[in-house]
C-alpha cells in the first residue's frame, strides 16, 4: 500500500512539474488542490503531496493566506540569467579551444543539436534539447558547483527559453546557426563560434524573453 501510495505522489509530481515547465501552467497562474485533483483524477492525498514537493523545489509558492500560484518570472530573473550564462559559456568555450577539445566538443554538441533539430516541432521539447547543449558546453569545467549552478536554474531556464521563442526566437534559424557554429568549431575559429552562440541564444534569447507578456500565457 505504502509503495502505491509513493507510485501515485510520483506520479502527480511529474505530471503537475511537466505542466509548469510546458507553460500549461503558466508563471502566476493560480492553483488549487482541487483543480489539480480533478485534472490529474487522483485523490487528494498523492496530490498533496506533490504540491509540497514542489513548494519545496520553489515551483510552487504560497502566499500568507495560504493561496497557491506557479512561481513567476521576473525580467530581472530573466537578466541575471542570460547574464550567468554567458559568462559561464563564454568561459567554456575559450577552455574548450585553449585545451584543444574544439573538435570533441564539435562532435558532442553536434548530438545535441541533433536532437533539437528533431524536436523542432514541439517548443517544450526542443527547449529541454536546446538546454542539454548548453549543459554539454559547461561540462567542459568538470566543475560539480558550476554543473549544480545550472541544475538549479534548470526549469527557470526552460520556462523562459519557450519565452524567446514565442517571442522572436526562430527554432529553424538558430538550428541553422548552430550547425554554423559547429562548422567554425572545427575550423578552430573560437570568435566565430562563440559569436553565434552569444547572438542567437544570449542576445536574441533574453531580448525576445524580456518582450514576452508572460501574463498572456493564463488561460
Amino acid at each position: 500500500m505504502a509503495e502505491k501510495s509513493v507510485s501515485l505522489t510520483t506520479q502527480a509530481y511529474d505530471k503537475i512539474k511537466e505542466k509548469i515547465l510546458n507553460l500549461t501552467y503558466p508563471p502566476d497562474m493560480p492553483l488549487t488542490e482541487a483543480m489539480l485533483t480533478a485534472e490529474l483524477g487522483m485523490s487528494r492525498s498523492p496530490v498533496r503531496a506533490a504540491i509540497q514537493m514542489l513548494q519545496a523545489e520553489g515551483l510552487i509558492v504560497s502566499d500568507y493566506y495560504k493561496s497557491m500560484t506557479v512561481r513567476g518570472i521576473t525580467d530581472k530573473d530573466i537578466i541575471e540569467l542570460y547574464q550567468i550564462r554567458e559568462l559561464l559559456e563564454g568561459a567554456a568555450f575559450r577552455l574548450i579551444f585553449s585545451s584543444g577539445r574544439n573538435e570533441e566538443y564539435s562532435y558532442r554538441l553536434e548530438e545535441k543539436i541533433v536532437r533539437m533539430t528533431a524536436a523542432a516541432e514541439n517548443i517544450y521539447e526542443w527547449e529541454v534539447a536546446d538546454t542539454a547543449m548548453h549543459r554539454e558546453i559547461i561540462s567542459i569545467f568538470e566543475n560539480e558547483r558550476i554543473n549544480r549552478i545550472y541544475e538549479n536554474n534548470l526549469c527557470e531556464l526552460i520556462r523562459i527559453g519557450q519565452f524567446s521563442v514565442r517571442n522572436g526566437m526562430e527554432i529553424s534559424r538558430t538550428n541553422e546557426n548552430l550547425k554554423k557554429m559547429i562548422e567554425y568549431m572545427r575550423k578552430g575559429d573560437a570568435e566565430e563560434s562563440f559569436a553565434i552562440l552569444k547572438a542567437d541564444h544570449f542576445e536574441t534569447g533574453r531580448d525576445s524573453a524580456l518582450r514576452a507578456d508572460r501574463s498572456r500565457y493564463i488561460t
